[in-house]
């Protein structure tokens, strides 16, 4: 469990980390620098699950040596997917990280919504749904893992 206090706000006290993949934690299908090592450390302390369409076909081999659970998608209503996942695990208790269009409906509603506007950029009604926004996973990680930044972000 992760504790985040966040100074106006009742602290955020977080059981999951529901992630997209591409364009959050890889770019065309290749995990990014330091994001292992980072959900490595995050998993001793919360749940991670990655759910994608994994447009690549990479995410299970990329992710396969990691403390996290894959759930891929397939065609349809992909952003009710995510959704869906959060809502399972409680969302109160959920920080979701995404990047694209059928990221905002599960960064609206976790508890924290953290957008990446990284290289693939960050679809805008995402962005307007989130409570962060960061240039990429290792700065969205690091919220979590210091959380001190993340107050200075959010504090009233």
């Amino acid at each position: 469990m992760l504790e985040l206090p966040i100074p106006g706000r009742a602290p955020l006290r977080v059981a999951h980390l529901v992630l997209d993949y591409n364009g959050t934690l890889a770019l065309d299908g290749n995990l990014l620098p330091g994001v292992s090592d980072r959900l490595t450390a995050l998993a001793s302390r919360v749940g991670v699950h990655v759910v994608t369409a994994d447009t690549f076909g990479l995410a299970a081999v990329q992710l396969g040596s990691l403390p996290v659970t894959l759930q891929i998608i397939g065609a349809g209503d992909q952003a009710k997917a995510k959704l869906d996942l959060v809502e399972s695990l409680g969302p109160a208790g959920v920080v979701a990280i995404g990047n694209g269009a059928n990221d905002r409906l599960m960064l609206e509603r976790a508890a924290l919504g953290i957008c990446i506007i990284g290289a693939e950029g960050g679809a805008t009604a995402t962005l307007l749904a989130s409570d962060v926004a960061v240039r990429g996973p290792t700065e969205a990680f690091d919220l979590l893992l210091h959380p001190g930044r993340l107050a200075a972000t959010l504090r009233i």
